[in-house]
């Protein structure tokens, strides 16, 4: 039984780990063959046999990148809408998840649902009466209809999400709180706001990260430089001939835009593996 049973164990532990390192070079790959292919010389991105590493890697991608004055003013107006986004979805979404998740009223399943429904959308359905939005505003071209039309995404999820948070909070925390002379208002800032940095960070993060690559929205609301963000930037990019597609050039800037996001994400690990497993465990 005893060797059965480590028999067993040897088999469960090999297919785990066969199973992770499977995931791992699935999604991990894709970025390596980036940043491989920025750093081969265009002439022998093609060739044959393929080469894993280039024999001569070179920069010239990255200082081409860098040196387009497009592209660092994508980068810039990227990180103004993304950050812009992630903040007002916060600021506005605090409230309302708290609203949702620690007092009682009249329908508030039905608002609780159809904040939820906004999120089942995709983005193309609601994408020409947005854009009569934006053009009714005046706001076209400009980075302010990118973050009004990012919202209307990323604040519905951040509600439902922070609601939960909210609502998991023990209600003695308020209670001591007004007993020691606290306003509603100080009790949301000073003690329930600061449970749920979690929740905070973990929707924040995933707001800015979809902000940062959405594609749809800011092609659409933008036609030049003046507002346009990273991923429309790299689209853009054209050769040096008529009809050439530099792949190096999009591939650099490709992992240029990606490392902001990999930094992020290793800088708030801990709060965000604690916002993603908030509420697994009970007792």
């Amino acid at each position: 039984m005893t060797k059965r049973r480590t028999l067993r164990t040897w088999v469960r532990d090999i297919l785990f780990w066969l199973i992770v390192l499977f995931i791992a070079f699935y999604t991990l790959f894709p970025f390596y063959w980036a940043i491989v292919s920025s750093l081969t010389p265009p002439s022998m991105l093609f060739n044959t046999p393929v080469r894993y590493f280039p024999a001569q890697p070179t920069f010239n991608a990255y200082i081409t990148v860098f040196n387009n004055e497009g592209f660092r003013r994508a980068l810039l107006i990227s990180a103004i809408v993304a950050g812009t986004t992630v903040i007002l979805s916060l600021l506005i979404g605090s409230f309302g998840a708290y609203a949702l998740g620690r007092l009682n009223f009249r329908g508030k399943s039905l608002v609780m649902y159809t904040i939820l429904s906004m999120t089942m959308f995709p983005a193309i359905a609601i994408l020409g009466s947005l854009f009569t939005m934006v053009r009714s505003l005046g706001i076209y071209n400009t980075p302010y209809a990118l973050i009004l039309t990012y919202m209307t995404f990323s604040l519905p999820f951040t509600v439902w999400v922070l609601s939960n948070f909210f609502k998991s909070l023990p209600a003695e925390l308020e209670q001591a709180a007004y007993v020691d002379g606290a306003t509603p208002f100080q009790t949301f800032r000073m003690i329930l706001l600061p449970l749920t940095a979690p929740g905070l960070v973990t929707t924040g993060l995933l707001a800015f990260i979809a902000a940062w690559n959405e594609f749809l929205y800011a092609l659409t609301f933008t036609i030049d430089t003046k507002a346009r963000t990273v991923p429309v930037a790299i689209a853009m990019f054209s050769g040096e001939q008529q009809f050439e597609i530099p792949w190096g050039d999009i591939m650099a800037a490709a992992v240029v835009v990606t490392i902001p996001l990999v930094v992020l994400v290793l800088v708030f690990q801990q709060r965000l593996v604690e916002g993603l497993t908030a509420g697994a465990v009970k007792g």
